[in-house]
């Protein structure tokens, strides 16, 4: 099984006819994703990467039964373009866009909760059930299917955690890269939630960073609500406090920010901590043998 997007997956992707956009569409075809519509306004009635072309998201819901939504659309539209998606009813948006202003993304995320409707994003990798549907930019060719829940921060770090566990044939039931900016659609802990609901997710892997909160209230989920043993690594151990790393989220302000604290805290939720990068996969396939899940 998996989570947010699977066989039955029918993508429409907004801003088809872009550079980016109609690489990833082409990308997202050759995995076997069944893309069957794109967005492009007054573009509408033209084909791209051989697919139909509208000029609106309810155009192709109602004409090509588009269920999920990939965002390849400038910052200054984005979030425009997701409500689009959302009022036309679908209800797994995954937007790649990055620089995407905070105010912009409170006013999405404000709008969407109470519709039901799932964001994975801004600024961030996608997600992947491997074997059925590849929605966003990661590189399908390191996933394999199986049982292991991968949820990151950092889109990077979700390819080499991957790529370790698909070496040591521990596969993966789902991957979801949740974004690295401050205010992101479905934080980590919405993601464990939708991990330790799924029947065919037997364990997690979760990728943290310094920066926010994230980490500290996955802590208090995994203590308090998770059934499948989580293997957590943050990144950022010697990031200098005050600058940033990367992601817009990624900068500490404050005690509870540092690497050292969100460790602390997933520690003593009872989440295994990966010290190295390098360590995520031997870890994972120790703590899967530990509890008979190999």
């Amino acid at each position: 099984m998996s989570i947010l997007v699977d066989s039955n997956t029918r993508l429409v992707v907004q801003g088809i006819t872009g550079r980016e956009g109609s690489f990833q569409t082409r990308r997202c075809i050759e995995y076997g994703t069944k893309v069957v519509a794109g967005v492009t306004p007054g573009r509408g009635g033209e084909t791209a990467e051989g697919v139909p072309v509208f000029n609106t998201v309810l155009e192709a819901v109602d004409q090509a039964g588009a269920n999920c939504s990939l965002i390849f659309v400038p910052a200054a539209a984005a979030a425009d373009a997701i409500l689009e998606a959302a009022d036309a009813g679908i209800s797994v948006i995954v937007c790649i866009t990055e620089g995407i202003p905070t105010q912009d993304m409170l006013t999405v995320r404000h709008y969407l909760q109470p519709q039901g409707v799932r964001l994975i994003g801004p600024n961030c990798p996608g997600v992947i059930s491997p074997g059925q549907a590849r929605v966003g930019i990661m590189p399908g060719d390191v996933f394999s299917p199986g049982h292991v829940g991968v949820v990151s921060r950092s889109g990077t770090l979700v390819y080499e955690a991957v790529a370790q566990l698909t070496e040591l044939d521990i596969g993966q039931s789902t991957c979801v890269g949740v974004g690295g900016d401050p205010i992101v659609g479905t934080t980590p802990v919405e993601a464990l939630r939708l991990f330790d609901r799924d029947p065919g997710t037997s364990a997690v892997v979760f990728v943290g960073e310094i920066g926010g909160v994230f980490e500290q209230e996955a802590a208090d989920y995994i203590a308090h609500h998770m059934s499948k043993p989580v293997i957590a690594f943050v990144a950022g151990s010697t990031a200098p406090p005050g600058r940033r790393m990367g992601h817009a989220g990624a900068i500490i302000a404050g005690a509870s920010g540092t690497a050292r604290a969100k460790k602390e805290a997933l520690a003593a939720s009872g989440a295994t901590i990966v010290d190295s990068p390098a360590d995520i996969g031997t870890t994972t396939r120790r703590v899967l043998g530990d509890r008979g899940l190999l």
